[in-house]
């Protein structure tokens, strides 16, 4: 059963830019982590520090939620996660069903972060005649061909492929045709989806590449620096 957001919070939601909705997560668990500490008030330097952004950055994000902080204050911590909560549609039920149960998909089902932030995975799913029946992380495997109706029976909002990269359009049709409508990609596909469904996609080989570039960027800027004499404390170096 889900709780819809109240007219002005769904307004105020489509608004919000997308790398707005990235940070606002980020937000959250830093504002969570000082909740669990005993914290009561935060101010915007303090947050946008321990988040790892500007602080104007960070007053804008939260302005589009409605949260202004208070002068001399601060924000108020437990307001300010349940704001972001809200906004994030946490105060819905969320089910995941996890498709491939091979070393990802046996990582994914059983990592305890997904039920303590509100993403149970209630529903598994394998090809393999030797896991399905098997329970991973308490839950039983299902056989792909049951996506329809076991995601029917558990609600589930949420599905995560962690097949081979050949298997992954046939899935997602399967989670299409069973109602799902947001899923979260870990085969390094592109994915054709209705309008209706949102696909976001985690492929850790492009995050790779992206960390050598900066690796590479970094090592050539070191190099330059001592062909230009510039030591690494920013020296200049003499012979």
């Amino acid at each position: 059963m889900t709780t819809p957001l109240e007219p002005a919070d769904r307004e105020r939601a489509r608004a919000i830019p997308e790398a707005a909705v990235a940070r606002l997560a980020v937000y959250l668990r830093v504002l969570s982590g000082m909740a669990d500490q005993g914290v009561t008030t935060v101010s915007s330097e303090e947050l946008s520090t321990a988040a790892g952004v500007n602080s104007a950055k960070l007053r804008k994000d939260l302005s589009y939620i409605g949260s202004y902080g208070t002068r001399g204050v601060g924000y108020d911590v437990e307001v300010l996660v349940s704001h972001i909560e809200r906004i994030l549609g946490l105060t819905r039920k969320h089910s995941v069903a996890v498709v491939g149960i091979g070393n990802l998909g046996h990582a994914l089902a059983n990592y305890g972060g997904f039920p303590g932030r509100g993403f149970p995975v209630t529903a598994l799913f394998d090809v393999d005649d030797d896991l399905v029946g098997v329970p991973v992380g308490g839950i039983p495997v299902n056989h792909i061909e049951d996506i329809q109706r076991v995601c029917a029976e558990r609600e589930v909002s949420i599905g995560v492929i962690a097949t081979p990269p050949p298997a992954a359009q046939g899935v997602c049709d399967r989670l299409v045709s069973a109602g799902v409508q947001c899923i979260l990609n870990f085969a390094p596909v592109v994915l054709q989806v209705p309008d209706n469904v949102e696909v976001r996609k985690v492929d850790l080989a492009v995050e790779m590449q992206i960390l050598s570039f900066h690796v590479a960027r970094r090592a050539d800027e070191a190099a330059n620096d001592l062909v230009n004499g510039i030591g690494v404390d920013g020296m200049v170096i003499r012979p």
